[in-house]
């Protein structure tokens, strides 16, 4: 599946839930999360969203790996289906 499908997956998904989704930009600092879902509780998850076959540069996981060592909820999401997961696991959380 191609990366922009995915992207208006999570997107609509998120905004069927009540959420916020925002594609994240930050001039100047390659490797940043691209989207920033916020729930309805106020919780925020930086997501990476790659195809099935997409791997990360290793400025995201150096990125990634030092918003982790903050305590920062990212996630790495490869394909539809662990988009679907994530989403369907945080609304069950809420439960």
């Amino acid at each position: 599946m191609l990366g922009k499908n995915i992207e208006r997956h999570l997107v609509e998904s998120v905004k069927k839930l009540g959420w916020l989704c925002y594609k994240f930009v930050s001039p100047g600092s390659q490797g940043v999360p691209d989207h920033i879902i916020i729930t309805a509780q106020g919780r925020i998850i930086f997501a990476e969203l790659k195809t099935e076959k997409s791997i990360l540069s290793k400025i995201q996981q150096y990125v990634i790996s030092q918003m982790r060592l903050r305590h920062v909820d990212v996630r790495v999401l490869y394909g539809l289906e662990q988009v679907k997961e994530l989403l369907a696991k945080i609304e069950g959380e809420r439960k």
